[in-house]
């Protein structure tokens, strides 16, 4: 039995779309549902975002990912830090639960029907989001206030809760919270203060409960965190840090792991094909061949065994040139998990 099958969630637009116009349609849609409005009657929300987003995670369901994450195609970080600005100016750091909204969440539970008989299935779908130390670092700075840094967790729990869905078309399976500094930047806090904030931030029910992570700098420590099911890293672009998990710990723990297989950080693998001589490379030449990536499955596959439940792209594919190369990814990260 192979791992899950997910992707981290950034995905690039649709070709010819407006960046700016899909923002302003992101803001105004997630307004709209915050005032007990569709946007999908909207027209230009429709033709902006509601039907952007659902044909971009159309793209991705045909690509055979078992758990899909929303197409992140707005600033991750405003998502949240939009609606943390807002509560701010009034004094706090708690956005209300009725404001707490993800608009891509509330489309495609409105298609789900759609989808589902579609692509005869019930959709499993996969939230990212930035988590409380990352909002925090980007807010307020690494100088830890307790109460604060509890509100920004209190949000993040917030949303996170917003985009449980569970009926016969779509389920949220499995809810990551992204902290790519965590590991990089030091907070100045204690272990005990961060681990009570994730356990706060991870105070729901349902979904499985994902940990997203650049660096393994630090991440035995989140092995204390009682209600994170599973830590994610980079293998791909990262040989390293799969030394620093070993399996008897995940054990110890009652922690399952995810590992990035594919890698996705598309500048250095530009620089290398540059390095070979090719000057414009095709975006076969980009994307890491089936074989590749299988070798990393089985060194996982071997070293975690039941342990390893989640596998995919390191990250996210926004920054890749185009849906079709970034979909090819995708395609080849199945085939080398599925392949006999």
């Amino acid at each position: 039995m192979y791992p899950l099958i997910d992707d981290v969630g950034s995905f690039p637009l649709p070709k010819g779309v407006n960046r700016e116009t899909f923002a302003q349609a992101y803001l105004k849609t997630r307004e709209a549902i915050i005032n007990n409005q569709d946007p999908i009657n909207d027209e230009f929300l429709q033709k902006n975002f509601c039907q952007i987003v659902k044909d971009s995670f159309r793209k991705k369901l045909t690509c055979g990912i078992d758990v899909v994450t929303f197409p992140q195609q707005f600033n991750g970080l405003r998502q949240i830090g939009d609606a943390i600005h807002e509560v701010m100016t009034q004094g706090s750091f708690i956005v209300d639960p009725a404001k707490a909204i993800l608009p891509e969440v509330y489309v495609l539970n409105r298609y789900a029907k759609e989808l589902s008989e579609e692509f005869n299935k019930k959709i499993l779908l996969r939230i990212c989001l930035f988590g409380p130390l990352e909002q925090y670092i980007h807010e307020i700075g690494t100088t830890v206030y307790p109460d604060v840094l509890e509100g920004f967790a209190e949000t993040i729990n917030n949303f996170a809760k917003n985009a449980i869905l569970n009926n016969k078309h779509i389920e949220t399976k499995a809810i990551s919270i992204d902290e790519p500094s965590y590991g990089h930047t030091n907070l100045t806090t204690t272990t005990d203060i961060i681990i009570k904030t994730l356990q706060k931030a991870y105070d729901f029910q349902g979904p499985t409960r994902q940990i997203h992570l650049h660096s393994t700098s630090g991440i035995r420590d989140l092995t204390n965190v009682k209600n994170l099911d599973v830590l994610s890293f980079e293998y791909a672009s990262s040989p390293k840090n799969i030394n620093d998990i070993p399996k008897k710990l995940l054990e110890e723990t009652n922690k399952q792991i995810r590992v990035g297989i594919t890698r996705t950080d598309i500048d250095a693998l530009w620089a290398e094909a540059y390095e070979k001589g090719i000057e414009k490379p095709a975006a076969e030449q980009l994307v890491e061949s089936v074989e590749t990536i299988r070798k990393r499955y089985i060194t996982a596959k071997e070293k975690y065994g039941e342990t390893f439940t989640f596998t995919g792209p390191d990250c996210g594919l926004g920054s890749w040139s185009d849906q079709d190369v970034a979909a090819l990814v995708l395609k080849r990260t199945v085939e080398a998990v599925k392949s006999p």
